[in-house]
């Protein structure tokens, strides 16, 4: 079995619900993710799919509101399910407890939002002692507005590589891991 695992973070369709969602965006993001995930499925990676929940909260990620389920096109068969509450797939989830079981020790990160719950998941895997592999151009975001000044998908995608690279995780492109994990796998 192979020490590395694809992370499928917040693929859901709670996203599409929200104001903020960019249609736009979405389908430059699709293709690429889409791409990710079937390159592990062909290299044999485990993957992992990570669903946000908020129970109680009467908003899409509420499991009542029927939105807590893979996005459209991402209803692949993965390695297992978990649902977290925090920004993070490790808080109260038992996502690291299966990944040293199954001797995973490198992860690549890939979803919903780069900035949130993607990258908060690379600086908690690395502290957790994971080597972490950051595919950005797999990872959605939106525009946000801080102090009357707005902020692209594209600058907040520049801020998340600039701070994760070298300390959190190694930042890298899907056709890279197309080599990596297809060489690996003949090897």
């Amino acid at each position: 079995m192979s020490d590395m695992a694809l992370l499928l973070i917040d693929v859901q369709a709670s996203f599409t619900a929200k104001n903020y969602w960019d249609e736009a965006l979405a389908e430059v993001w699709r293709p690429r993710q889409r791409r990710l995930l079937d390159l592990a499925h062909e290299a044999g990676l485990p993957v992992i799919r990570i669903l946000h929940e908020e129970p109680g909260s009467m908003t899409p990620f509420d499991p009542d509101s029927g939105l807590v389920r893979p996005l459209m096109g991402f209803e692949d068969d993965v390695a297992v399910t978990f649902h977290k509450r925090a920004h993070n797939a490790f808080t109260d989830t038992g996502l690291e407890r299966w990944l040293r079981l199954a001797g995973i020790k490198r992860l690549a990160i890939s979803g919903i939002r780069t900035e949130q719950c993607c990258e908060t998941t690379a600086r908690i895997g690395s502290d957790l002692g994971f080597e972490i592999d950051f595919v950005s151009e797999a990872t959605l975001t939106f525009p946000m507005t801080r102090a009357g000044r707005q902020w692209s998908a594209e600058e907040i995608h520049a801020c998340t590589e600039l701070v994760l690279e070298g300390r959190f995780a190694r930042i890298v492109d899907i056709a890279t891991l197309q080599r990596e994990w297809l060489a690996t796998e003949t090897a």
